[in-house]
């Protein structure tokens, strides 16, 4: 019975210390311009201070770069994919190759097809 109930505490323990982790991805999320909820009204498809059209609240821009096989790609991607395992690990490779100190969509370092995958795979 001890042993169940210190599984239970070390298994609540991992599922804290995540969501802090990704509370912390969305916090830096937030800061960059194009992440907040409210959006600018854009005279052009895109502009440099304003959110593009087609990024509808609760979703955002997440940009594909393989750089060797694949063509870079853009996706709208909704939010609830920060809870996913594949797209968290991207978000860290992301921030260790390119930062988030920059405008625009979210670059991250996988071709557009794997990406595409994590995007209709389905999760628990």
């Amino acid at each position: 019975m001890a042993r169940q109930i210190m599984i239970t505490v070390e298994s609540s323990k991992k599922k804290v210390g995540g969501i802090v982790k990704l509370k912390n991805v969305v916090e830096r999320l937030v800061q960059i311009k194009g992440f907040s909820s409210a959006k600018k009204p854009c005279s052009e498809e895109y502009g440099r201070d304003c959110v593009p059209k087609d990024v509808k609240e609760g979703h955002v821009a997440v940009i594909a770069v393989d750089g060797y096989h694949e063509a870079t790609q853009r996706f709208v991607v909704p939010l609830m994919f920060l809870e996913h395992p594949m797209f968290r690990k991207l978000l860290e490779r992301a921030e260790e190759e390119y930062g988030f100190n920059h405008d625009g969509a979210l670059m991250v370092p996988c071709r557009p097809s794997h990406l595409r995958k994590i995007l209709t795979e389905q999760w628990c």
